[in-house]
């Protein structure tokens, strides 16, 4: 082989790679965002990651792939889900399961089923939402309990602080945010699903939710991408991270 051409093959046939991948709708990216989360919390020593809109424990076993080790409290309302996060969260002694769904008081919700169950939500959907993902379709509705991030750590006296905070509620995210008005101030960081436009009847907008992080002193970290509209290419929803700047200059 050439000279010239020693390390170009490789580039060429991992070009090809990922061309091949994107006509299946997959991408293949370096850095990818389990591991920038794992190093995020590595980086803020991010002792306890409480888990909001847990479905069935697929954030929490994507951040222990990717080598975040400490505790994790995973709350999910509906109970078919929760089964599920049970089992998965069975063999992990810092691992905590709660049939939950939090929000700004403490009592008792419906929560309204998608037919894919991550797009369940305590709001009702928008044609907006349906549109782009018409299997999403509400199916059925169910009663579960509701607490706040506030009492619900109440009941974890024995977790570290540097707390991490992440909430995939489908339109909710205000409200968990005001039942967790005591524990802003502990956070190291936020993972919040920020909504571009309205997908849920009474949802709060990416802005409103900017602001009341930025008002409590965390800063805008990382946006991730998340559900787009394929037929347009429309990004209706990302995962917005926020940390404590604090938190970095501590470590």
């Amino acid at each position: 082989m050439r000279a010239d051409l020693v390390g170009y093959v490789p580039g060429t046939i991992r070009s090809a790679v990922r061309r091949a991948a994107n006509r299946f709708n997959v991408d293949i990216v370096r850095n990818p965002f389990p591991r920038r989360l794992a190093k995020l919390c590595a980086l803020l020593g991010i002792r306890t990651l409480v888990d909001v809109g847990a479905n069935s424990g697929q954030y929490a076993t994507m951040v222990r792939a990717a080598g975040y080790e400490g505790h994790i409290v995973s709350c999910e309302p509906l109970s078919a889900p929760f089964a599920r996060l049970r089992a998965n969260a069975a063999r992990d002694p810092a691992w905590h399961t709660e049939r939950l769904a939090l929000g700004a008081k403490v009592g008792e919700v419906s929560v309204h089923i998608a037919g894919n169950s991550y797009s369940s939500s305590v709001l009702p959907m928008l044609d907006a939402h349906l549109d782009a993902a018409p299997e999403s379709r509400y199916v059925a509705d169910e009663r579960a309990p509701m607490s706040t991030v506030d009492r619900l750590l109440t009941g974890y006296t024995h977790l570290p602080d540097q707390l991490m905070l992440k909430i995939d509620v489908q339109g909710y995210e205000w409200e968990v945010l005001l039942g967790a008005e005591q524990t802003l101030s502990r956070l190291a960081a936020v993972q919040v699903e920020l909504s571009m436009t309205p997908l849920y009847d009474g949802q709060r907008l990416m802005g409103d939710i900017v602001d009341l992080l930025t008002s409590a002193g965390l800063e805008p970290w990382a946006l991730e991408p998340g559900f787009c509209d394929s037929r347009t290419g429309r990004m209706l929803q990302c995962d917005g991270i926020f940390v404590r700047p604090a938190a970095v200059a501590a470590r």
